[in-house]
């Protein structure tokens, strides 16, 4: 939970099924973002 908080300090859904889509849709956020920022790594010959 500590690296949601960046993105908000609370989850602002009330209903449990849209706290979940909430934190569903933070953490595709978070893996979007982690993704353009690891290098690719190539295999040399």
């Amino acid at each position: 939970m500590r690296c949601l908080k960046p993105m908000g300090e609370r989850i602002m859904a009330r209903d449990f099924d849209r706290q979940d889509a909430e934190v569903r849709i933070r953490i595709a956020f978070m893996n979007r973002y982690t993704s353009l920022g690891t290098p690719e790594t190539v295999r040399m010959r």
